[in-house]
């Protein structure tokens, strides 16, 4: 992601040139710079913190498969099966007995993923992937084109009957299977528009309260001391809010999921 900002920085007081853009959180930078004919394959902060919330992931459950022979279930145990559970009811829910079970695994692998990107990227100086559109569309269009190919191989042909409504005037078919089509298509653009823009308004806003309670302590006289408190508190609680959105939109991303596999299999 890459924000251009054009303006006369010899026009500006120095106390502004010196607040930061609460945008440059979301800087991809390289690391290591890696170029193969004439490709850049360099390793960015994005790159490093995606992995490390595969490795987190696959680090926690591995050591939760190691711990299951305990007599009395361990809190982070329990916490992990209720994740688990959380998951699993909502995907029975939407999908029925049958076809439950064989998709439990990758809506819940998606629904960690996320929550863990979401908050890996709350702690102080760390990255948001999510904040980053390629990821969310990476993750969103990918998820997609599998759910579409799980419907053309479970229907055929007869899976272009989605794109109908049963029961619509053959004279209105034309019109409504244009309708369907890019209601279709634009089902990943939300799903990735949807995560990316609450995990970057969150951010940015806290980035912009922090900042205006930093540069009200810069003052450093007794008033402005005191008086940068109160963003300091607005923060907790606003920190407090992302915490629930972080989740929110781990259920959201798979809870939708689950809809479009149900459409797929079902032609709902």
């Amino acid at each position: 992601m890459i924000y251009n900002y054009i303006y006369d920085v010899t026009s500006l007081p120095k106390a502004v040139n010196a607040i930061s853009s609460p945008l440059e959180q979301f800087s991809v930078l390289p690391l290591l710079h890696f170029n193969f004919l004439k490709l850049d394959f360099s390793i960015t902060n994005s790159a490093v913190y995606c992995a490390i919330v595969v490795i987190l992931i696959i680090g926690i459950y591995g050591l939760l498969f190691l711990n299951t022979g305990l007599v009395v279930p361990s809190r982070y145990q329990v916490t992990s099966e209720m994740l688990y559970d959380f998951v699993s009811s909502l995907v029975y829910e939407q999908l029925g007995s049958i076809n439950a079970p064989k998709y439990v695994t990758i809506v819940f692998t998606v629904f960690l993923y996320v929550l863990s990107s979401n908050l890996l990227g709350l702690i102080p100086f760390s990255f948001a992937t999510t904040a980053q559109l390629v990821i969310a569309f990476g993750l969103s269009f990918s998820l997609f084109i599998g759910v579409t190919l799980i419907g053309v191989v479970k229907h055929k042909l007869h899976f272009l009957s989605f794109f109908l409504p049963s029961g619509a005037p053959i004279a209105l078919a034309p019109l409504l299977v244009v309708i369907e089509l890019i209601s279709y298509i634009f089902r990943p653009i939300s799903l990735g528009v949807r995560l990316f823009a609450n995990i970057t308004a969150g951010h940015s806003l806290l980035a912009i309260i922090a900042g205006f309670s930093w540069t009200m302590l810069s003052v450093k006289t007794f008033f402005m001391t005191v008086l940068a408190l109160l963003p300091a508190v607005v923060i907790l609680a606003i920190f407090g809010l992302e915490l629930a959105v972080g989740f929110l939109q781990a259920y959201v991303f798979a809870v939708l999921l689950c809809i479009y596999l149900k459409d797929a299999i079902e032609l709902h």
